[in-house]
């Protein structure tokens, strides 16, 4: 069963190109369209910060949204998210905004109403420190960055 969240559309551009859903039954994220008036040429090294028109209120604390990068932008045209992954908290009402990086090695064009980002609901685990003063001995310890060799 589908976990319900609140969706306010900000900008009635939304319309045009529908509402997120899944594309397919088996889909873990929807996609985020960006909101432009006419194309946005990138050159390798550009940002932006665009507007999807949409807000969420996801209102349980145990459920947060990421805001994923698509693959296959990535892969073929080096088009990434500024931040690497948006984290959407439950409690944040304000627009999702997708912040855009080009890495790649040629310009590329957005379109208006792109799909450029993803958005998929997560389950969240709240944490509560407890403050020690030794850890109780592990197999790896305190190695990390490579410490187990490479496979």
């Amino acid at each position: 069963m589908a976990k319900k969240i609140r969706l306010k559309i900000l900008d009635e551009r939304v319309h045009a190109y529908g509402i997120p859903k899944p594309a397919t039954v088996g889909a873990a994220a929807v996609d985020l369209r960006v909101l432009l008036d006419a194309p946005l040429a990138l050159s390798p090294g550009d940002r932006h910060l665009l507007h999807t028109g949409l807000a969420v209120h996801i209102e349980d604390k145990n459920y947060a949204a990421l805001v994923l990068p698509r693959s296959g932008l990535g892969h073929k045209h080096g088009i990434m998210l500024g931040n690497t992954i948006g984290l959407i908290d439950s409690d944040y009402q304000g627009e999702l905004m997708i912040s855009c990086y080009h890495r790649g090695t040629k310009p590329y064009v957005i379109q208006p109403g792109e799909r450029l980002a993803q958005l998929m609901l997560v389950p969240v685990a709240q944490i509560d420190f407890e403050v020690v003063t030794e850890f109780a001995p592990s197999t790896r310890g305190q190695g990390g960055y490579g410490h187990t060799g490479r496979a």
